[in-house]
């Protein structure tokens, strides 16, 4: 019998890939994300050769936050926020605006709208 932390099928091994190596050493974001800052794919643009991990992150980014695109594809925080900077950078996605200190009320009461229709189309 094979222990509860092992799977029962022989040719499994765990797949381990440090951090550094997905985002070539890079431990910081040239963009300053948020965690809860919304992304949007930008329209009409052509991705060029993407890594897979920065492919992955690109396909499950469109009106996620930054953490759940992080939890989507099983990335730590930095290495997404990392991914999300050069994906950003180049073109591909864009920070939807959120709420500052100098948002207006017009601004405040959109972005509780479109939580609730992203709340009811969940």
């Amino acid at each position: 019998m094979t222990p509860p932390h092992e799977p029962e099928d022989e040719g499994y091994r765990p797949r381990l890939i440090r951090s550094y190596t997905l985002t070539a050493g890079r431990t910081a974001a040239k963009v300053e994300l948020a965690m809860e800052a919304t992304l949007r794919l930008q329209a009409g643009a052509e991705a060029p050769v993407l890594s897979p991990s920065a492919a992955q992150v690109l396909e499950v980014c469109d009106r996620r936050s930054v953490a759940e695109v992080s939890a989507l594809t099983k990335m730590p925080i930095g290495v997404t926020r990392v991914l999300l900077g050069d994906l950003i950078e180049q073109g591909l996605v864009r920070i939807q605006a959120t709420i500052n200190d100098s948002t207006s009320t017009d601004e405040r009461l959109e972005l509780i709208e479109r939580t609730l229709r992203g709340l009811r189309n969940y």
